[in-house]
């Protein structure tokens, strides 16, 4: 007969932060910083880690979310599909301090998406005859141009989630579950922020929006 034990995924925030190293590539969930595990933006301030490629929807605003460490200057490089909202990156850009991959909302999904289910890449015609188009290689598909996307993954996924259970099934909140559930399928490492750990069976089956196998370390935030 078969034992499969429980294994302790609830870590201390500073335990799971342990875990970034300089130059790794994050992916950060959130939009606009909603959804986005704030402690965790915190603790990696304090930590220093540097040259890190991020991944996400937005550079957050200065003071929320991806934008303090883009404002602390320890961001090498981010892929995300809205820079607005921080006028630091666009310093930052001109200064040649960071490296900035502009993506397509759509596409920027798709390309997580895909690095999560092992895709080799998507077929857009998002992009088809502007510099998007730049470097990227076309397909045509019943007599229709594309570009060939390629997947997104990442060595850590920083996800912020509103329920966890002991487990590491995990319950977005509204507009929270935006790019978090994406990403925790797309890294090799996932740590999530929770406001709130239960037992295992509090979650409803109906309401889990991620399983508990994609989840490594919870920290209740």
């Amino acid at each position: 007969m078969e034992v499969f034990i429980l294994r302790n995924k609830v870590v201390t925030i500073e335990e799971a932060m342990s875990h970034i190293k300089d130059g790794m590539t994050i992916m950060i969930g959130g939009f606009m910083a909603c959804g986005t595990p704030e402690k965790f933006m915190d603790v990696l301030v304090e930590k220093g880690v540097k040259d890190l490629t991020i991944i996400g929807n937005d550079a957050g605003w200065p003071d929320k979310g991806i934008g303090k460490l883009v404002v602390n200057k320890q961001v090498k490089k981010l892929i995300a599909s809205h820079v607005g909202l921080n006028p630091e990156v666009g310093k930052q850009m001109n200064s040649g301090e960071l490296e900035v991959e502009l993506v397509p909302q759509g596409t920027l999904a798709e390309r997580i998406r895909a690095g999560g289910n092992g895709l080799g890449g998507i077929l857009t015609p998002t992009g088809v005859g502007t510099i998007v188009e730049e470097g990227k290689e076309k397909i045509t598909v019943d007599g229709k141009v594309y570009l060939l996307e390629k997947p997104l993954k990442a060595d850590i996924a920083l996800i912020g989630a509103s329920i966890a259970d002991k487990k590491g099934n995990l319950y977005y909140n509204k507009a929270t579950r935006n790019f978090n559930p994406m990403m925790a399928t797309a890294a090799d490492l996932v740590i999530v922020g929770a406001e709130k750990i239960v037992e295992v069976g509090e979650i409803d089956a109906n309401d889990v929006m991620t399983p508990a196998l994609f989840v490594d370390y919870m920290v209740e935030v």
